[in-house]
């Protein structure tokens, strides 16, 4: 079964792994070399998902998503931004001129590599961005809190289960935050949220909300923990088992006010896991159409919607 650290790339880098710190300037300065240590380090961080997650860092692409990450986080000076690489002649921001943050001015070819776009005209600028605490790994064996301390106020956890696509599941992190739900459970098989396509596609949810990625065990602790209700959204027009499922409507969302709960959206290719049938109750959203079922980030819209916390209604 696939993992949160299963999609890497190794582009090659200096043989001590602290040594691309060596080749920054001592001070805010310039790069122009994309041979240079520091940028294969970036392009490391933007390419592999398993050094992103040792190195605890994600690549930001482009002066609005990164301004966007400042506000939710309001980072103005934070240690979060960790390097701020700014394209030759542009400006320092407003709200980094203060900051603490290393601000670094790069060549075209540098910000090209960087990026990964295959110009850099539009690319203002690019950051490193350190992971939230907010973000626990507990497949890692580097988390050992108590599930007491995973989510803040475990009312309203939505759970990925194998959700691969980045931008399905950025998504659904932004729609997660929209509808003021309290965090988002990451079962094995999901895409790594700080990829750059999630990034993107989540708009700064990423760095806001609780995210906690582990496995059923951990889920099912939660879960009994704070006696929380378990469903899992499934196609109204699915041909196999459906016994003991519900159509999503006003009246099973008002008898759930109230009650703590996961929202288990399965896989865009396979659906739920097996695990899923057989631990949740499945819930449908009925369809007049003769589709068989919507696309997982839209489907996802309408649970957290509909069953979003009584009091935001």
């Amino acid at each position: 079964m696939q993992s949160l650290r299963l999609f890497a790339f190794s582009p090659p880098l200096p043989t001590h792994p602290a040594a691309w710190r060596d080749s920054l300037p001592s001070c805010n300065g310039s790069i122009s070399s994309p041979s240079n240590p520091f940028v294969k380090h970036c392009v490391k961080l933007r390419l592999s998902s398993s050094y992103r997650h040792s190195s605890r860092s994600a690549i930001v692409v482009g002066l609005t998503p990164i301004l966007e990450i400042c506000k939710f986080r309001e980072l103005w000076g934070s240690s979060l931004v960790d390097c701020l690489l700014l394209l030759d002649g542009s400006e320092t921001p407003e709200g980094f001129r203060d900051s603490s943050a290393r601000i670094l001015h790069v060549s075209s070819h540098v910000m090209k590599k960087v990026s990964g776009l295959q110009s850099a005209d539009s690319i203002e600028a690019v950051a490193i961005i350190k992971f939230p605490s907010s973000f626990l790994d507990l497949d890692g064996g580097k988390e050992d809190a108590s599930c007491e301390t995973w989510f803040p106020s475990p009312q309203r956890i939505l759970v990925l289960d194998g959700i691969q696509d980045p931008g399905n599941l950025g998504t659904l992190l932004r729609s997660t935050m929209a509808f003021k739900w309290d965090g988002v459970f990451l079962l094995p098989g999901c895409c790594d949220p700080f990829n750059e396509k999630a990034l993107r596609a989540a708009r700064g949810a990423s760095f806001q909300l609780p995210l906690v990625s582990g496995n059923w065990l951990h889920l099912e602790t939660l879960g009994s923990r704070f006696h929380m209700k378990m469903l899992a959204g499934h196609p109204d027009n699915y041909s196999g088992k459906l016994e003991g499922s519900s159509l999503l409507s006003q009246e099973l969302a008002d008898s759930l006010a109230g009650m703590p709960l996961c929202m288990v959206l399965g896989s865009e290719g396979r659906g739920l896991s097996e695990k899923a049938l057989q631990v949740c109750d499945l819930v449908s959203i009925p369809m007049v159409g003769m589709f068989e079922s919507l696309n997982v980030s839209v489907a996802g819209g309408i649970f957290l919607f509909m069953l979003q916390p009584e009091h935001h209604r």
